[in-house]
C-alpha cells in the first residue's frame, strides 16, 4: 500500500503543475485583463500596479517566479481584493465547508435510505416516486433549485432566512439546495448498486439461514453496494465542500465558491490560479482518500 500512496502523491505532484501550466497560459489569452473594465488609470499608476504583479516582466519570467511561489507555499495577491490568496483560502474555505458538510450529510442521509427503500420495494409506487424525484433532482440546476426553494420557504412559508451567513439558520436552505442533486445520484447509485448484490449467492445463503431482512440488507449487501457509492463520493466531496458558485452566490454566502466567480468576472488572474490548484488538490486527495476506502469495504481489493 506505501508503495501505492507514493505513486499517487507523486501523480498529484504532476498532475498540479499540469494544471498550474495551463491556467497560467489559459488565464492570459482571454480578452482584457483585471484593469480593462476600470476607469483608465495613469500611465504611472498603471505602470505601478504591473509591475507590482509582475506583470511589465515577459510571460515567461512570469512563469517562472509565480511556480517558485506556489512551490513555497505563496498563492500570491489578488489582483483586485489586494489581500494574499492563502488569507482568502483561509477565510473562505471554512465557510464553504461548514455549508458542504452540512449538504453532503443531508445529500448521504437521504440518497441512501431512499436507494434502500427503492431497491428493497423494487417496482412498487414507494420505488417509482423516489426514482422519479431523483431524476427531477438530476435534471434541475442549482438556480432553479433555490429560486424554488426561496419562493416556498422564505416567501410562501417566511421560516426561513433568505441567505446570509452567522447562523445555523441561514445554513438550512442553501444546505438543501446544494446537497438535493447529490442526494438524487447516491440514491440513484444505491439502488442500482443494492439490486445487483441482492442477487449474488452470498445474499441467498444469508436468507436461507433465516436471517433477518434488515441483518442481511445492512450487514451483508450494504457493504459490497457502497463501492459505486464511494467512488461517487470522491469527486462530490471536493466539489461539495469547496462550495458551489451557484449557491453562494444566490444566497450571498462568502465561501470560496463566491471568490472564485468573482475571479473569473474580474479576471484575477493569481485569485483563480490559487482556487484551481487548490481544487485540484482537493480532488485528487478525496479520490486518493475514496481508493483507500475500498480495502475497508471490500477485502478482496489489493494494491498493486
Amino acid at each position: 500500500m506505501l508503495n501505492f500512496i507514493l505513486r499517487r502523491l507523486l501523480w498529484m505532484v504532476l498532475t498540479l503543475w499540469v494544471v498550474f501550466t495551463a491556467t497560467f497560459f489559459l488565464v492570459r489569452v482571454v480578452p482584457g485583463g483585471p484593469y480593462t473594465a476600470e476607469r483608465k488609470m495613469e500611465p504611472e499608476i498603471e505602470a505601478a500596479f504591473k509591475a507590482k504583479y509582475r506583470l511589465d516582466l515577459p510571460v515567461w519570467q512570469q512563469y517562472g517566479l509565480q511556480l517558485r511561489d506556489t512551490v513555497r507555499g505563496d498563492l500570491g495577491r489578488s489582483m483586485k481584493i489586494d489581500t494574499s490568496v492563502n488569507r482568502i483560502v483561509r477565510d473562505g474555505l471554512p465557510v464553504s465547508a461548514a455549508l458542504g458538510s452540512l449538504a453532503l450529510g443531508l445529500a448521504f442521509v437521504l440518497g441512501i435510505t431512499a436507494g434502500i427503500i427503492s431497491a428493497v420495494r423494487r417496482g412498487s409506487f414507494a420505488d417509482v416516486a423516489l426514482m422519479s424525484l431523483a431524476t427531477i433532482g438530476i435534471t434541475l440546476p442549482s438556480f432553479v433549485v433555490a429560486g424554488i426553494c426561496i419562493l416556498v420557504f422564505v416567501f410562501w412559508l417566511p421560516i426561513l432566512p433568505a441567505g446570509g451567513w452567522g447562523s445555523f439558520q441561514q445554513l438550512i436552505l442553501p444546505a438543501c439546495c446544494l446537497g438535493a442533486p447529490y442526494a438524487a445520484d447516491i440514491a440513484r447509485i444505491t439502488r442500482t448498486g443494492l439490486l445487483d448484490v441482492l442477487g449474488q449467492d452470498h445474499i441467498r445463503t444469508a436468507r436461507a439461514k433465516g436471517l433477518a431482512p434488515a441483518t442481511v440488507i445492512l450487514k451483508h449487501a450494504m457493504p459490497t453496494a457502497l463501492l459505486p457509492v464511494v467512488s461517487f463520493l470522491g469527486p462530490a466531496v471536493a466539489g461539495i465542500l469547496t462550495g458551489s458558485p451557484v449557491i453562494e452566490q444566490v444566497f450571498a454566502i462568502p465561501g470560496l465558491g463566491w471568490h472564485f466567480v468573482q475571479s473569473a468576472l474580474t479576471k484575477d488572474y493569481t485569485m483563480s490560479m490559487g482556487l484551481v490548484l487548490m481544487y485540484t488538490a482537493l480532488l485528487y486527495t478525496m479520490n486518493l482518500l475514496v481508493d483507500l476506502s475500498y480495502s475497508v469495504l471490500d477485502p478482496r481489493v489489493e494494491w498493486n
